[in-house]
């Protein structure tokens, strides 16, 4: 991500429909950006992820801009050892 990118707002995750019905919750709220993207990223299987989106005040990131702000050097949390 090119410019400077406000992990501490709250967010709103909209799981995606990438894998079958009933796989979990479609709609979270997180106190933190940050906690949303790192859900969205370690928790949803990767087929959901591509069809999940998050919210941030007016803006919305969806899929692989999801995985950008993970893997962003600004990114305030520990990520998960694969």
């Amino acid at each position: 991500m090119t410019r400077s990118f406000d992990y501490d707002q709250s967010a709103e995750l909209y799981a995606g429909s990438g894998t079958r019905r009933g796989a979990g919750p479609r709609y979270l709220r997180f106190p933190s950006a940050a906690e949303a993207v790192r859900y969205a990223v370690e928790e949803l299987p990767r087929p959901q992820l591509r069809y999940s989106s998050v919210e941030i005040g007016d803006e919305r990131f969806e899929g692989d801009a999801i995985m950008q702000l993970y893997l962003s050097t600004d990114y305030p949390l520990a990520r998960a050892s694969h």
